[in-house]
């Protein structure tokens, strides 16, 4: 595995619950052991909620595109997108980690999705499950299975099959 390569997590808004942000930190801590790992907030938009949601979510877009390199390779958590199995997941991360140089940056809207923009950015889409879950949960399920993931790279017993 490249280990020059890095994995950013944007998400838009603070984390609300000290369990679950206590949750996302400790699998947090658990990623950063096996690669560079930055986690970075986007504030929530001033007066989002009065807003119509097309513009709402055009300004997410904007505000995350300013923390995204031009090089970055893009992949949105949205329920549309590809799906994976725990297994699978991890030998995708390995490939995009053999064979880029590029930061890998992942990326969780927020409640209404995301913009049009950012849309056009995006090099790929993941989604965690047919469920919907909130997008404030959806930061901890990412978490653990990034987590998951690189203990299936390594090999480590984390993940039973």
């Amino acid at each position: 595995m490249a280990t020059h390569i890095k994995i950013k997590l944007l998400v838009i808004g603070k984390t609300s619950g000290a369990w679950l942000i206590d949750a996302i930190e400790q699998y947090r801590s658990r990623v950063e052991k096996y690669i560079g790992f930055s986690y970075d907030i986007v504030p929530d938009i001033r007066n989002g909620s009065s807003l119509p949601l097309v513009k709402l979510m055009d300004l997410e877009a904007e505000a995350i595109l300013k923390r995204v390199g031009e090089r970055d390779v893009v992949v949105l958590l949205d329920e549309k997108g590809r799906q994976f199995s725990s297994d699978q997941f991890a030998v995708w991360v390995d490939k995009k980690l053999q064979t880029s140089d590029k930061t890998l940056v992942f990326i969780i809207g927020g409640a209404y999705g995301f913009g049009e923009k950012l849309r056009q950015r995006t090099n790929q889409d993941i989604s965690l499950s047919m469920m919907t879950f909130s997008h404030q949960m959806v930061r901890l399920i990412f978490m653990e299975q990034l987590y998951r993931a690189f203990t299936i790279i390594k090999g480590e017993p984390y993940h039973h099959k």
